[in-house]
């Protein structure tokens, strides 16, 4: 899990359990305050797209569905 700063508060970015942690095709999410963050895992200097949490649930929810 990696630290990093936005505003006055410290992201924590983790990625999926599901990901083998070799910096392949992950990426990694941090929740911040009324959005969620996501960055590419071999490209984090390139900043992040934020969404808010009923979006990125629904996303999730729509994978789930498709892969079961």
């Amino acid at each position: 899990m990696n630290a990093g700063e936005i505003g006055h508060g410290v992201l924590r970015w983790h990625t999926s359990s599901y990901s083998s942690g070799n910096g392949g095709n992950c990426v990694e999410v941090a929740e911040c305050g009324d959005a969620v963050l996501v960055r590419d895992t071999r490209h984090r200097e390139l900043g992040h797209l934020g969404f808010a949490p009923a979006e990125w649930t629904a996303f999730l929810a729509g994978l789930k569905n498709r892969h079961m």
